[in-house]
């Protein structure tokens, strides 16, 4: 899951993207609004923490432009103003949700997660076939076997396991696995797959993993 951070204070971004991170995010982050509604724009994000007061362009201004632009992603606001009409104002124009500082991250963590679970009525469980996925605890399972993954593995056949039984393509999985610096011409996401055949494939002999050359993955039981 890919989210953006827009905030200005530098302390405070770092300690969202490291927080991020560490819960299994892959994180973008803007230091104005002007950068941030650009990156915003161009990328398909799952959820966006957004400051209100922002430098070159406030939040609002960020947050009613993406509307406007027919944006739905999910915005959590992030700002010191704790005034009713200033919450109200932000709800208005769009945002999802509203988090005054100071905060606690395990706060501001449970509420992204519960707005990308609003935002598509997601499930917390996945199974495909005798292949089961725990999003919450992050566990993952196989005809009842625990198999221990990375971050970037367990991203990586998350996104596949969202879209099971749909072939997604190497840009698809770039957009929401990798960050904005990944270099898509690289071969890592063929690395990638390969480490998640070894774990979820080889040990249990039916494939669940399957390439569409040409085209991209599916993680379907059906080949």
């Amino acid at each position: 899951m890919r989210v953006l951070v827009v905030e200005d204070e530098l302390r405070v971004r770092s300690f969202l993207e490291r927080g991020l991170r560490e819960a299994g995010f892959v994180v973008d982050a803007a230091e104005d609004g002007e950068t941030g509604l650009g990156l915003a724009l161009v990328h398909p994000y799952d959820a966006i923490v957004l400051d209100l007061m922002l430098p070159k362009r406030d939040g609002l201004s960020v947050l009613r432009e993406l509307r406007a632009a027919g944006r739905a992603t999910p915005v959590l606001v992030l700002t010191a103003r704790d005034e009713v009409d200033d919450r109200v104002r932000g709800l208005d124009v769009g945002a999802d949700d509203y988090l005054p500082k100071p905060f606690a991250f395990a706060e501001l963590l449970a509420r992204v997660r519960a707005l990308l679970r609003r935002g598509s009525a997601r499930p917390s469980l996945i199974r495909v076939d005798d292949l089961h996925i725990d999003l919450l605890s992050r566990k993952v399972e196989r005809a009842g076997v625990r198999i221990d993954l990375t971050q970037k593995e367990f991203a990586l056949l998350e996104y596949l396991a969202r879209h099971t039984g749909e072939v997604v393509t190497r840009t698809m999985i770039s957009e929401h696995v990798w960050d904005m610096n990944f270099d898509s011409f690289s071969n890592v996401i063929d690395v990638y797959i390969r480490y998640l055949r070894r774990k979820i494939d080889e040990p249990f002999g039916t494939k669940l993993i399957h390439t569409r050359r040409g085209v991209g993955y599916v993680l379907t039981a059906t080949p």
